[in-house]
């Protein structure tokens, strides 16, 4: 019999029951006292959320919308730009920047590590004549299963004319970001993941060295220009500028409201707890981590595949006979790699479950280990 799926993958992940409650109400019109409502208190809460004091734009679109609004936004065409990746998503931030005519100078590191704050450090103490003008960097990068330490790299341009932009799409709202206090100009993220929302919604904050750098560039945009969402938010203009994607509105300001009554410290503990729990039941069935351990993302544990096992028969044994679904590699990890997210609306019984199908798909694949050691060592870890 058919159960309902357990998505443990980096996003988009589970629905707390009263944002599915919302999403089933019938539609309400955006130019409306109650949307209006709504809309603000979204916008308060975001803040809380991002820790800034800056208004934050919501717009419909996948996270990758906002990373092009953040390109646009801050640069114009032929200007330089340091793009830092650690995986895949890393890539595309550079992608986005060189499609709309950005030199892009580029800092790949080896996939399974964080970036050396020593290596940018270094590249931008040989910029002489201060032609970068910003840098594009990923917080947590769910290809890898690596987060990177912006507070450290917000040090290299806090009180300088360089612009840092963050993709936060899998970390805000499972790991600690304070976006003014750390000094960062551009936060982007996405409604599908730590927020606890459906996919539908991204989310971008500039300080005010983003929103100058905004008033400069000359990139062409329209649906993009932040400009006009701002207006919107200071009531200059109507609020928002566009047709929103309503129920996704109505749907992740139920859910921030859920992040701020557990409180975000304890949201953020409970991230990490699993995370820890998960990488010990890993380590218990003699499976090896993919990243080093000291990065390893508390969003999603990046798992090497054994040797001798077709790790896609195991994911699909998942998905297939216990309805759970975990993520594979991407790219050149593909076939190498597992996966397994346990960020946003996600609690201990899911884990144990997850571990206990997991056991149950590598020994049908041929993995030797002592059943119910994954298990025991995630209960252990807590309980």
């Amino acid at each position: 019999m058919q159960k309902e799926k357990l998505l443990m993958t980096p996003g988009p992940t589970m629905l707390p029951p009263e944002v599915l409650e919302v999403m089933r109400r019938q539609i309400i019109h955006h130019r409306t006292a109650d949307f209006e409502k709504t809309w603000d208190e979204l916008h308060e809460n975001l803040k809380c959320v991002f820790k800034t004091k800056q208004h934050v734009m919501t717009m419909a679109s996948s996270g990758t919308g906002a990373m092009e609004a953040a390109v646009v936004n801050l640069f114009s065409p032929g200007d330089k730009v340091l793009a830092v990746s650690i995986g895949a998503f890393g890539d595309r931030f550079a992608d986005i920047a060189s499609t709309f005519g950005l030199e892009v100078i580029k800092l790949s590191v080896e996939w399974g590590k964080s970036v050396n704050i020593r290596d940018i450090r270094e590249i931008l103490a040989d910029d002489i004549n201060k032609e970068i003008k910003g840098i594009l960097i990923t917080h947590n990068e769910t290809s890898t299963g690596v987060s990177n330490d912006i507070e450290a790299v917000a040090a290299l341009t806090k009180d300088t004319e360089r612009l840092l932009a963050v993709d936060a799409i899998s970390s805000m709202g499972g790991l600690e970001f304070k976006m003014d206090e750390w000094g960062v100009d551009c936060v982007v993220t996405g409604s599908q993941k730590a927020l606890m929302a459906p996919p539908g919604l991204s989310f971008i904050a500039l300080s005010e060295k983003g929103w100058s750098a905004c008033e400069k560039s000359k990139m062409p945009r329209f649906y993009w220009d932040l400009r006009k969402y701002r207006k919107g938010l200071e009531k200059i203009s109507e609020n928002p500028p566009y047709t929103p994607a309503i129920t996704a509105v109505l749907a992740q300001a139920e859910a921030l409201k859920l992040m701020l009554e557990e409180g975000l410290d304890n949201v953020y503990a409970r991230h990490k707890k699993f995370a820890l729990a998960v990488q010990k039941g890993i380590k218990a069935l003699g499976l090896e981590l993919f990243p080093d351990e000291e990065v390893s993302s508390y969003i999603v544990t990046a798992v090497k595949a054994p040797e001798g096992v077709e790790i896609g028969k195991v994911i699909k044994m998942l998905n297939n006979r216990f309805d759970i679904m975990i993520a594979g590699g991407q790219k050149h990890l593909k076939g190498k790699i597992f996966r397994i997210g346990h960020c946003g609306y996600v609690n201990e019984f899911d884990i144990i479950k997850t571990f206990a199908a997991l056991e149950q798909s590598l020994a049908a694949a041929g993995f030797a280990f002592e059943q119910g050691a994954g298990v025991k060592a995630v209960q252990a870890a807590l309980f």
